[in-house]
């Protein structure tokens, strides 16, 4: 694996990539195992493409979260090599005790070392697995240790990187070395960034939650005036664009945003740098909202083809997402029109109706809430709850840890939880909903006042 750029893998990640490989190679069939959205479509897709194109046989099945019901389906298998991505950190010691061959590359909060499974985790390598290394950069680390023409799948890896929100303040750690390599090899190209969105602007503007514009997104009378202030025809698209007009348009929306509460600091990163993958003819964002919304509409197998290049797929991503993305900004207008409630330190909703809780969440705190408080979005259409949580870095500086938070909340309620300090999930019994919230409530509020003393 070649090096370049500022930042360079330790040699005690790369030995460990070195052995998950050598135990691949060494197997005729594997079974994979990864996460539902796009961080872990994009892992399986990377994974799946590399192990193909190594001749060997493979299964592959994705898991809306690691509990124990999920693991014991993974304990039950025959096969004598098993490789999960995206997942993984909270069962070292139940993967270490499997009878078989088992490969972890996650970049989850690290519970504990394995001592048998071979682990592969930024974290224990002394790296942010938050902020500067998802799955799919691990898997493609993994990818292009088998083989180093796999570096033609960066693009796929860039994708995760995105639906993770890992390039929101800049490429750091790991993330900065796949980037380096892929510009290097012309697989990615960096462009500046800009509030308004890629695509026909009447089109994007109406059903994009990114950002989600009060009195724009979701109301066609609404963008067409919006374009119209700007002095922009309606079927413009973001790359006709002159400076002049991109420059009106953006300030129509940076006051638009201001006057409905948005901070200062989503803005800025709302205006992020784009990362476009020329083979893709598109940018990493978009690529990894496709992928994503197979995954979030059961159809993770469409997701990981797409991402393997197949084109019949990547065509049914395009349609899912449209459908996908109609019905995140449905629940986000929900929200939006009376469905926070504020706790004394959290806000939360309920999305049993609209579903499609984590993204949903996502631009509640990006764009609708208290940008003070995490959010907590609760699906209880089920006997067993579905939760989302978001915060900001902001947040995070005043003691905010939404993992910890998540892990202790849901266990004192005899649920399971966990994830990143920013982005965190669980599950609860529904009829526990109130009693969950009051003890996340409580342990928020421990968080700040010990962040305070």
């Amino acid at each position: 694996m070649s090096v370049m750029g500022d930042f360079v893998p330790p040699s005690k990640l790369l030995s460990q990539l070195s052995k998950a490989a050598g135990i691949v190679r060494g197997h005729d069939f594997i079974n994979l195992y990864s996460h539902y959205d796009a961080d872990g479509i994009t892992s399986a897709a990377i994974t799946s493409k590399a192990l193909m194109r190594e001749g060997k046989e493979f299964s592959v099945l994705t898991f809306t979260t690691l509990n124990d019901s999920n693991m014991k389906i993974i304990e039950s298998t025959d096969s004598d090599c098993v490789l999960v991505t995206d997942l993984g950190a909270s069962y070292i010691d139940r993967f270490d005790a499997m009878p078989c061959d088992t490969v972890v590359l996650d970049h989850h909060t690290v519970i504990k070392d394995a001592e048998k499974t071979c682990y592969a985790n930024p974290h224990l390598y002394g790296i942010d697995g938050m902020t500067s290394g998802c799955g799919a950069t691990m898997a493609l680390l993994f990818a292009v240790t088998l083989n180093e023409k796999n570096w033609d799948l960066a693009p796929i890896a860039m994708a995760g990187i995105a639906g993770d929100k890992q390039h929101l303040n800049g490429m750091t750690g790991l993330n900065s070395y796949v980037l380096a390599e892929a510009e290097k090899m012309g697989f990615v190209e960096e462009r500046s960034g800009s509030l308004i969105p890629i695509g026909k602007l009447s089109s994007e503007l109406f059903i994009g939650t990114d950002p989600y514009i009060r009195g724009v997104s979701g109301d066609r009378d609404g963008v067409s005036a919006l374009l119209k202030d700007a002095g922009i025809p309606e079927n413009k698209d973001y790359s006709d664009l002159s400076e002049e007009e991109s420059l009106r348009l953006s300030s129509l929306i940076a006051v638009k945003l201001t006057e409905q509460g948005v901070s200062a600091e989503k803005m800025k990163e709302a205006a992020r740098t784009r990362y476009y993958l020329p083979d893709w003819k598109t940018d990493a964002e978009t690529l990894s909202s496709l992928l994503n919304s197979c995954g979030r509409m059961d159809m993770a197998d469409v997701g990981i083809a797409a991402g393997m290049g197949d084109r019949a797929a990547l065509d049914k991503a395009i349609e899912v997402d449209r459908n996908s993305r109609s019905k995140i900004l449905d629940g986000t207008i929900a929200v939006d029109n009376g469905g926070l409630k504020e706790m004394e330190n959290i806000q939360w909703f309920d999305s049993s109706e609209s579903g499609f809780t984590g993204m949903v969440c996502g631009t509640v705190m990006s764009y609708v809430g208290n940008p003070t408080k995490p959010t907590i979005g609760m699906n209880c259409s089920e006997p067993i709850a579905n939760i989302s949580s978001r915060s900001t870095f902001s947040q995070l500086e005043n003691g905010i840890d939404m993992a910890d938070a998540m892990r202790r909340g849901c266990a004192e309620v005899n649920g399971e939880g966990g994830g990143h300090k920013i982005a965190a999930g669980g599950s609860v019994e529904s009829a526990k909903r109130d009693e969950f919230l009051a003890v996340v409530n409580r342990i928020i509020g421990e968080q700040k006042e010990n962040a305070r003393s």
